[in-house]
């Protein structure tokens, strides 16, 4: 079996983080009105703030959290190790892949600019290690 890399995509990386920075100026500003804030605009400003400092001081470390598939081992960042057989469930989350074990351990493989194509290979090379 050929080794398969899943590698962190910038694109993805910042959209995801533009999609969350919305969500978070939209939950800042409700917050806000809901308090009785005559100035919640200050919440759109704070939670974009937010979200681009977040995204700015974690980019290094998500962009390099590489996973690899090969032979019947999924091996990623900081050590984690998932043997194929090990494997009761893969499903595509937005642009994640998420690994769930047979003992419920779960791994998330972040900001792939194809998730559903990542679990479908994931998927095919835990069916091909029961054949």
């Amino acid at each position: 079996m050929n080794t398969i890399r899943f590698t962190p995509d910038r694109a993805t990386y910042i959209r995801t983080n533009a999609w969350l920075a919305a969500f978070a100026m939209a939950g800042a500003m409700a917050v806000l009105w809901a308090l009785g804030e005559a100035h919640i605009w200050t919440g759109a400003v704070g939670g974009l703030a937010a979200i681009a400092l977040r995204g700015w001081y974690l980019a290094d470390e998500e962009l390099a959290a590489e996973w690899e598939l090969s032979g019947n081992t999924l091996t990623g960042p900081g050590g984690r190790t998932v043997r194929l057989g090990e494997i009761a469930q893969v499903r595509s989350l937005g642009p994640m892949v998420q690994i769930v074990t047979r003992s419920g351990d779960k791994h998330l493989i972040k900001h792939q600019p194809d998730a559903a194509r990542a679990a479908a290979q994931i998927e095919a090379a835990v069916t091909r290690g029961h054949a």
